[in-house]
């Protein structure tokens, strides 16, 4: 019998090998490391598209390739929610019984039809002959056979569908239109403390591609020499920030390849810059980042406290972040040390620093513009995990602050559970404490609410959701 003979036929045609298509089966590389291995895409897509780029052979990857796997990408994991609604009510079993890598091809698949302008039969034949490639023949006729139906209508079209009525309910109906989970909508919507219009202005947000944005380090390089960048504008809020609006590669810029500049969120900075600025009582010559990996903020304060003459201890408690604080502040121009300890097991006296920074760890829901798949893998559960954690933290930097000295508390969560309540909680328990106002301290950000914290928007500011409260020693 021939090798022909012994292929599978279709409708009576000679067997067909599938054609590979490079991009749709990195996109899907990368979705199956995000699901399988809890990895982050920010993270996984790098090394993939680097390596793409570097092969020579007849599937040459170019910029076009490398953007639109980025799209299929974030885009599929930004949407998972709204997809997995139009998905579920196209298969004849329950969602969860759709085998994982059936439903990654099945949502990139969704991505092209509802959220990109590929023409539906490019969609449908490309995303097929993905599934007979990583899939075997069998599970393709599903596939092409769920997204048929997908195909018969568009985006809104489909929301009419699976979202219900916003008067029946309306957190839901947020959740299925803004691919949220219901939990974080809610979260949300308490944190704003607004009506309709605002959360969902910020639920559009968290859908939008964030720009890249860069830092200049003071004494290191300025904001004007990142701007001869091309498509780069002055940042927002940040005197040292700049934006790249047309995405860009950081990495080819010399200042970042040198350390000089990095890759840093507006909010990250203003948050440092307003620790820096706040007014002292006494000397001004030691300051804190109690836990400072990866590196950026600690790098843009040993920059701010360089200036001043001022020594920055940064500690962080895992061995391979210290070593990525390290990298950052190589370079710094004053005097500075990283350390690798525990920032609620202190491996210094109580009242050693004038200024002490606390980012703590958190849910990572201020975000979700740059992580996306943090909004499907966090549970409402993982709050009381780190309730004790950043509490322990924030009591620490107290006791370790001198008397008239400031502490910042930091979180990339808007989530009142992990910023205000963290802050009452605390301060109930060492009296002699002042809430600083931080809105003076940000001068030209508009929207900063009541004080004397400072909760940021990617709606309002064009940032991440950091929280700020600024707290002084009083006795």
């Amino acid at each position: 019998m021939s090798e022909q003979s012994r292929r599978p036929r279709t409708s009576g045609k000679p067997y067909r090998r599938p054609k590979k298509d490079p991009v749709r089966l990195l996109a899907f590389e990368a979705l199956r490391a995000v699901d399988e291995r809890d990895a982050y895409a920010n993270l996984v897509l790098p090394p993939l598209l680097r390596k793409a780029r570097e092969n020579e052979g007849p599937e040459k990857f170019d910029a076009r390739d490398a953007a639109l796997a980025t799209e299929l990408v974030y885009g599929t994991l930004r949407w998972q929610g709204t997809y997995d609604a139009v998905i579920a009510s196209c298969v004849d079993r329950p969602l969860g019984d759709v085998d994982p890598p059936v439903l990654d091809v099945l949502s990139l698949g969704a991505h092209q039809l509802l959220g990109t302008r590929i023409p539906t039969h490019a969609a449908v034949s490309a995303t097929v002959e993905l599934a007979r490639v990583v899939l075997g023949d069998g599970r393709a006729k599903f596939v092409n056979a769920v997204l048929r139906k997908i195909a018969q209508d568009d985006l809104d079209g489909w929301l009419e569908r699976v979202a219900p009525p916003y008067d029946e309910d309306p957190e839901d109906h947020l959740a299925v239109v803004h691919s949220h989970p219901r939990w974080v909508v809610s979260a949300l919507w308490d944190s704003l403390g607004g009506g309709r219009a605002g959360v969902e202005e910020l639920l559009r947000a968290d859908n939008e591609r964030p720009e890249v944005t860069l830092v200049a380090r003071p004494g290191r390089a300025t904001a004007g020499e990142l701007l001869d960048e091309d498509a780069a504008v002055p940042g927002r809020w940040s005197p040292y920030a700049v934006r790249l609006t047309e995405g860009g590669e950081p990495g080819a810029i010399e200042a970042v390849r040198d350390g000089r500049a990095g890759v840093q969120d507006e909010g990250s900075q203003l948050v440092a810059i307003a620790l820096a600025g706040a007014p002292l009582d006494g000397p001004d010559r030691r300051w804190l980042d109690g836990c400072a990996g990866p590196g950026g903020k600690a790098a843009l304060l040993g920059a701010l406290a360089a200036e001043r003459g001022a020594l920055l201890l940064a500690s962080e408690k895992q061995p391979h972040r210290a070593r990525l604080v390290a990298g950052a502040l190589a370079g710094n121009p004053g005097p500075y040390q990283v350390i690798t300890a525990d920032g609620t097991r202190p491996a210094w006296r109580p009242g050693s620093f004038d200024r002490v920074l606390v980012d703590v760890p958190c849910t990572g829901l201020g975000a979700l513009r740059r992580r996306p798949e943090a909004r499907w893998r966090r549970r409402p559960d993982d709050l009381e995990g780190f309730a004790p954690l950043q509490r322990g933290l924030l009591r620490t930097a107290l006791e370790s602050v001198r008397v008239g000295g400031v502490v910042g508390y930091a979180t990339c969560s808007p989530h009142l559970a992990e910023t205000r309540a963290v802050v009452a909680d605390v301060l109930k328990q060492i009296p002699d404490t002042d809430l600083v106002d931080a809105r003076p301290l940000l001068p030209g950000v508009p929207d900063l609410g009541d004080g004397p914290d400072v909760q940021l928007w990617p709606h309002l500011h064009g940032t991440d959701a950091m929280y700020l409260a600024l707290i002084r020693r009083t006795g």
